[in-house]
């Protein structure tokens, strides 16, 4: 057994080698149809001549775009224009121990890129091949039943497209010793039935799937492209799409093809076929979609002429009502050794707040402590907070507090609740022309009173589960006091919003000063708004949208598994009808 094991680990750890290990691109991307943008040879042209058309052009290879290609390139040529790398030779992507490191790495090559909402919370977004499912918490749980009721889904088509999923990347946990505390003193206070393992959204107690297997390892949506037809399908990877190229001469403009840059800052353009039903695609998520639709001339006509950009249809609803779902925790201390355990358990309660728990860190003693990636003030991530926020005392209390986090705080775990259809949003804005500048985005969080007394429910639950005996006795603590929970979150170096101690007094005001980002943030070109039912921009020709762009709320607790479906679900759909009959998938 010893040896199997070592065997084991020896083959993980050579499937994690970059080509500067020892490999090349041919390990690197695993799949033949994976290729450098930097590879093509055909120069910038303003001419289709001689170049290879497609009937798909699927902007960003993410969570939905995947599964999407995919599934088209079954019948269909098929182009994915990705601006991330791949990440099957990137380690901190692969391992559930470097999840925190990811997060953290800032460089202009990370798997993730960071941004600040003017809101002053700290959030990512995802800049690699699989998007989301690449730098994520890895759990996997379906949508609600009324999230597919009131999106008008094809509810058989949806439970077919699933399991495609599931049974090629998702896996059932290993409970880790923390998550059964956490199960257990969830049941203890309340939120029952105990539901066992299931990807169903069920009010209760439930475990849920994970993208992680039982070596650690993650399994994302760039694997689902195992599934197409290599004959049919190319991917390029650092490519990065500068706008749509529309054909302006009839009634409606028409998608014809796009503008993207190499990693080497050279200029190409991809074209689609002639056929009426050949598409541009865009899978960019919900900050990169409406961001992309707007460079491409597509959005309120003032703020594209603003920025000099060339308007292609107006459309006023474009970045508008973008939502995030706010997130707070409390930090759970402990006097015992405590495994590292990314969600695995949840809480679904009937007060409209879902509850989650981690615990552990995966990093090393001095990157815990001297190294805190997107939550340093002093790499400047205060540079897109408005001046006003951004005084010299603010900056000077937050560097104090990071470097002086006691290791200890690294030792427990957190204790977290979601807003489940939070009624505040916000919107979006162009503050430069180039793809690769973050957009301005303001969420709002808590503006709409009764996500604020949700966000109370919601804490009061979590000190509950906190204070329960289960989680006392297995982290070893005397039940510490909800005066004692809060003020350690508070001091917490969280967000850059300033902070009020003695949070207790206020559970409003705690809500308002701890909130976080979950990473679920959605809407921005909503049905009926900026697209029809089907997904088609409104307005235009062979142009459409399928990610979260188009929610006008997070499905589920955790969002990914309905926007890994949704890829499939799209592609099965536009295939049936293009094809007239069953498509072979």
């Amino acid at each position: 057994m010893a040896v199997l094991k070592l065997f084991i680990c020896l083959i993980l750890w050579l499937n994690s080698l970059s080509p500067l290990q020892g490999g090349s691109d041919k390990y690197e991307f695993r799949y033949p149809f994976i290729k450098r943008a930097g590879s093509l040879s055909s120069p910038f042209s303003s001419s289709k001549t001689d170049q290879v058309t497609y009937d798909y052009i699927i902007v960003g290879g993410g969570t939905a775009g995947c599964p999407l290609a995919a599934t088209l390139s079954r019948n269909f040529r098929v182009l994915v224009l990705e601006r991330g790398g791949v990440p099957f030779s990137n380690p901190n992507v692969s391992f559930l121990g470097n999840f925190h490191i990811s997060l953290a790495d800032t460089s202009p090559s990370s798997a993730s890129q960071p941004f600040v909402s003017t809101d002053g919370v700290i959030n990512a977004r995802a800049r690699v091949l699989g998007g989301g499912t690449c730098i994520n918490a890895g759990f996997y749980t379906r949508a609600n039943s009324g999230f597919i009721r009131r999106g008008g889904w094809d509810a058989r088509l949806v439970n077919e497209s699933y399991p495609w999923v599931e049974k090629q990347i998702v896996h059932q946990p290993r409970l880790a010793q923390w998550q059964r505390a956490f199960k257990d003193s969830l049941l203890d206070v309340g939120v029952t039935p105990f539901n066992g393992f299931t990807y169903d959204h069920i009010f209760g107690t439930k475990v849920g799937g994970t993208l992680f297997d039982r070596f650690g390892r993650r399994h994302t949506a760039a694997e689902l492209l195992a599934s197409a037809n290599p004959k049919m399908l190319t991917v390029l990877v650092y490519a990065t799409v500068q706008k749509v190229l529309f054909d302006q001469t009839g009634k409606r403009p028409r998608a014809m093809g796009v503008v993207f840059k190499d990693e080497n800052g050279n200029l190409h353009q991809a074209f689609l076929t002639n056929n009426r039903r050949s598409e541009v695609i865009l899978s960019c998520g919900a900050i990169g979609t409406p961001q992309m639709l707007m460079l491409s001339g597509i959005g309120p006509r003032a703020e594209l002429q603003k920025l000099n950009i060339s308007v292609v249809l107006h459309n006023e609803f474009v970045g508008k009502g973008i939502a995030d779902n706010p997130m707070n925790s409390l930090f759970v201390p402990t006097n015992r050794p405590v495994e590292q355990s990314l969600i695995q358990t949840v809480g679904i309660t009937k007060k409209g707040v879902y509850i989650e728990s981690s615990s552990g860190f995966g990093q090393s003693r001095d990157s815990i402590h001297w190294h805190h990636g997107i939550m340093s003030a002093e790499i400047g991530q205060l540079a897109t907070i408005p001046p006003v926020q951004r005084t010299p005392q603010v900056i000077k209390a937050f560097i104090k507090r990071k470097r002086d986090l006691p290791h200890e705080v690294f030792k427990g775990g957190f204790v977290l609740e979601k807003l489940a259809r939070p009624l505040s949003s916000g919107h979006l804005n162009l503050v430069k022309t180039n793809i690769d500048d973050n957009p301005s985005i303001t969420f709002n969080y808590f503006r709409h009173p009764r996500d604020l007394q949700q966000c109370v429910d919601g804490i009061r639950t979590v000190a509950k589960v906190v204070q329960s005996k289960h989680f006392t006795d297995f982290t070893k603590c005397d039940k510490p006091t909800v005066e004692k929970l809060l003020n350690m979150s508070v001091k917490a170096n969280i967000n850059l919003i300033p902070k009020h101690i003695n949070d207790n007094k206020s559970l409003e005001q705690f809500c308002k000063d701890t909130v976080l980002t979950i990473w679920h943030y959605h809407g921005g070109c909503h049905v009926g708004k900026v697209v029809n039912p089907d997904l088609k921009v409104i307005g235009t020709n062979r142009l459409r949208i399928v990610d979260g762009s188009t929610f006008s709320e997070s499905p589920g607790t955790n969002p990914q598994a309905t926007v890994l479906m949704m890829g499939r679900y799209m592609g099965v759909k536009i295939l049936r009808r293009r094809l007239g009959k069953p498509a072979n998938v």
